[in-house]
């Protein structure tokens, strides 16, 4: 480590000095001398005697240099310079040329999908499975939420770069409920929607289709309370579940009568301004273009111009006519394997600005405590769209704590205070 003071540096940097480490001799008094240029970056010298800046151009090297204090040594960089010196009273700089570059427009179709769609015939009429990774890996079972489909809910968080890795270790089966999916033809004016327990039955030809033995469900909102109904009638073939927003109680008054009159409106006159602030604010709560503006407009524009209103309509009235969830904690450890419950392990995640953080809480309190988690993720509502990274690696430590061997990316992890809350 060469040792300095203040001043001496600045001189050597400027060209005014330079660095003595052994003495010259007679013929070349310059021998044993190191210049300021032949510093590198990661340079560590002990300076003494005074304050350096933090950054600076000198005039003895082509290279502008700053110096990070550490522990009473400092570490210098530098950055290659043209070797054009400004003068003391700075020149003017003529501004020649400005390339704009735009980032490329978010997208909510499926021309941008990795997945193969199926058919699958069920007792309800057919429905759009689409599948996206190796057939012969562990599966994921995935269902939407009102107002989307399998592309507009899944595809962007399954796409970004963390979830990409985990796709090399699970093949993803995207459910769409009828008459959902993209470009989905009106259902039949005689046709009767399903009932929340008989999408959930649904799920069974899915699996048999496929010939899976067992899956892990992962569900947001309406999907997720489907989910969670087949994994408490088929238990052995769910081997664990993640739901984001799921509601367990029936629906309240409040939410009953908005979703009466947006089901009338989407029947009678389309997709109303009503309409579709009740959906923003189902799926991302209150003051969402003051987060996200970009976001919101592409949703909004995907709910104004892609989505069948008279189909969705069907889906909303089965959802808010949902039954309860029928599931309590039991408390004495000699009952829970009796209990009416779920009884695989569960992630239940919300968002901090989120309509249905309460809807959570409930059904936390209802979960056994032994086998599972809630999470409160900050500054969000649409937690998949807005917190990918922070859903993704919850996801992930989840599966590997279930014994799920997945590959680690070179991502930096984030801190723990990135989640409000983990608890229960």
């Amino acid at each position: 480590m060469l040792e300095l003071n203040a001043k001496h540096l600045l001189d050597v940097l400027n060209g005014k000095a330079n660095i003595d480490s052994k003495p010259g001799n007679k013929k070349d008094p310059e021998a044993g001398r190191t210049t300021a240029n032949n510093l590198t970056s990661g340079t560590s010298i002990s300076v003494s005697e005074g304050p350096l800046p933090e950054v600076a151009i000198f005039k003895g090297i082509s290279r502008l240099a700053w110096f990070k204090h550490d522990s009473g040594h400092v570490n210098m960089a530098f950055i290659e310079y043209d070797g054009t010196m400004p003068s003391d009273s700075m020149d003017d700089i003529e501004l020649k040329n400005i390339q704009l570059q735009f980032p490329s427009a978010r997208s909510l179709s499926r021309d941008d999908s990795t997945a193969h769609e199926e058919t699958v015939e069920t007792d309800r009429g057919p429905i759009v499975v689409a599948v996206q990774g190796s057939r012969n890996k562990p599966a994921i079972l995935t269902y939407h939420d009102l107002g989307l489909n399998y592309i507009s809910s899944f595809q962007a968080f399954f796409n970004y770069v963390d979830m990409r890795a985990l796709l090399e270790n699970f093949c993803v089966y995207h459910i769409n409920a009828p008459g959902q999916e993209e470009g989905a033809q009106t259902l039949p004016e005689d046709y009767i929607f399903p009932t929340m327990d008989e999408l959930a039955a649904q799920l069974e030809f899915v699996l048999s289709h496929f010939g899976l033995k067992q899956v892990i469900g992962f569900g947001v909102g309406a999907g997720a309370n489907i989910l969670a109904r087949y994994a408490l009638s088929h238990p052995n073939k769910v081997a664990a579940l993640c739901l984001i927003n799921c509601a367990s109680t029936p629906a309240g008054w409040i939410e009953w009568g908005y979703q009466k009159l947006n089901a009338r409106h989407l029947r009678s006159k389309g997709m109303t301004q009503g309409v579709l602030d009740y959906l923003m604010w189902h799926h991302f709560g209150r003051n969402t273009e003051d987060r996200n503006h970009d976001l919101v407009q592409v949703y909004k524009s995907y709910f104004e111009r892609n989505v069948n209103p008279t189909n969705l309509a069907l889906f909303i009235d089965s959802y808010v006519r949902r039954t309860d969830l029928n599931i309590q904690r039991e408390l004495d450890p000699n009952k829970r394997k009796e209990a009416n419950t779920l009884h695989m392990p569960v992630l239940n995640i919300t968002g901090s600005r989120s309509p249905h953080v309460d809807d959570t809480i409930t059904l936390n309190g209802r979960l056994d405590p032994t086998n599972s988690s809630w999470m409160k993720i900050s500054d969000c509502g649409m937690v998949l769209e807005e917190q990918p990274g922070k859903v993704s690696e919850a996801f992930r430590l989840f599966l590997q704590g279930e014994g799920y061997a997945i590959q680690v990316g070179r991502r930096r992890l984030s801190s723990a205070a990135s989640f409000e809350g983990k608890c229960y």
